[in-house]
């Protein structure tokens, strides 16, 4: 049997979805009806894409809650795929699966390459 050692980060992360989930049990989620392109167009699509974080400042996206801000500045890509999977789920699925495709992308290489450039510095450093 295999025992699974739990780090400090993914105990955080059990824990916020635990309680997301107990919030969720008494008001479900109601996805909206809302068409993306009633209410944004190309240029808020190529903005939210390559500078998230400044996008969702400056712009009409709704905010605020724990959460909001934990994947604004923790994750902001997958916040943007939360949001669009919420409001724009039904009328758009193939904009929401790109959202998806660019959130699961774009967090991860961005992080193996802040990873890699630490590596480097810090090899650096040492000799």
């Amino acid at each position: 049997m295999r025992i699974i050692k739990w780090s400090l980060p993914s105990l955080i992360i059990l824990v916020l979805a635990a309680f997301g989930l107990l919030s969720l049990m008494d008001r479900p989620i109601n996805l909206l009806n809302s068409n993306y392109w009633d209410y944004h167009g190309i240029l808020f699509l190529i903005f939210i894409t390559i500078f998230p974080r400044l996008t969702l400042i400056i712009s009409s996206v709704p905010f605020g809650g724990l959460l909001w801000w934990l994947g604004f500045f923790i994750a902001p890509r997958l916040l943007v795929a939360c949001l669009a999977t919420l409001h724009y789920g039904q009328q758009n699925p193939l904009l929401v699966t790109a959202a998806w495709i660019v959130a699961l992308s774009g967090e991860t290489g961005e992080k193996s390459v802040i990873k890699r450039q630490y590596n480097r510095r810090r090899v650096f450093v040492r000799r």
